[in-house]
């Protein structure tokens, strides 16, 4: 439906969000929800058919060069961040795809109803949950649960979105918090298997195998669906960077999408820009007169 005042599409309501995402399925499609840092990464991200655009701090670190994890850190406002990229660069470019915010939801000095109030007032059409604490553990995890900056936090925002009427599409780790999520009215649950691989600051080490990205991505959406069974499932992360990896995901468990971040935005530049330099680079000079 469009906007009356724009006639362009955003913002949508939850339920035109969940009808939109059906037809895709309706039509044999997979979902693709993708991350943009940028206004020009967002405007052909929507010309490449993704269905979904997502706005999260991490994207300003990784569109400057720097790994995705700089959004877990104390390097600025997460939320502030993700409201002026979607205000001043994405919202205003996009004319038919829903934008999606990220949500910092364990910042203490805000009254999450009230942010989420301006998030949906910005032209919005739903949240996710980053920087999300759901992928970090050990001792850090524990301190963070112990302190008032739990996942719980999340699970929280997502539950007055709900009441909102705003679309959430999550990120979880384990099953027991794709059951939280499903609980708390989450509309998509994507499985969130670890930082990206390939590129100039994807990782190598820390990653799964894409074996185990599968069993994980499945035993989440197994949890979920004990809960809810109309809750859209996706996979983010570790091995999954390229679309013959998120077909195999898809193909291998109950998943219809995939949430490409790095792997679209990042690696979409990398290697063409620096090609293309060489080739300009190699240009020859011609003759001089005199």
């Amino acid at each position: 439906m469009p906007n009356p005042w724009t006639g362009k599409g955003n913002p949508y309501s939850r339920s035109e969000m969940i009808d939109r995402l059906q037809q895709t399925l309706d039509k044999n499609e997979a979902i693709l929800a993708a991350g943009a840092g940028t206004g020009i990464s967002a405007k052909f991200i929507e010309k490449g058919g993704a269905d979904l655009i997502i706005i999260y701090n991490s994207g300003r670190f990784r569109m400057a060069g720097h790994g995705s994890t700089a959004g877990l850190m104390a390097y600025g406002d997460a939320n502030a961040v993700a409201m002026e990229i979607g205000e001043f660069e994405v919202l205003p470019i996009v004319e038919e795809v829903p934008v999606i915010c990220g949500v910092h939801a364990t910042d203490p000095r805000r009254r999450m109803w009230h942010w989420l109030l301006k998030v949906k007032d910005m032209g919005f059409s739903g949240v996710n949950n980053f920087p999300t604490h759901c992928i970090v553990d050990g001792q850090f995890r524990q301190i963070l649960e112990e302190t008032g900056m739990s996942f719980q936090k999340e699970v929280e925002m997502v539950r007055l979105a709900r009441k909102m009427d705003l679309f959430s599409i999550v990120y979880v780790a384990k099953p027991e918090e794709a059951e939280a999520m499903a609980e708390a009215g989450a509309d998509a649950i994507i499985a969130h298997v670890g930082t990206t691989v390939g590129g100039s600051i994807g990782v190598t080490g820390a990653v799964v195998s894409m074996d185990e990205a599968v069993e994980r991505t499945q035993t989440i959406i197994d949890a979920a669906r004990k809960v809810r069974n109309d809750i859209f499932f996706l996979s983010h992360g570790g091995p999954i960077s390229k679309p013959e990896d998120a077909t195999y995901v898809n193909q291998n468990t109950d998943a219809v999408g995939f949430v490409g971040a790095s792997s679209l935005e990042r690696l979409a530049v990398e290697k063409p820009l620096t090609d293309l330099t060489k080739q300009f680079k190699g240009m020859e000079v011609g003759p001089k007169k005199g």
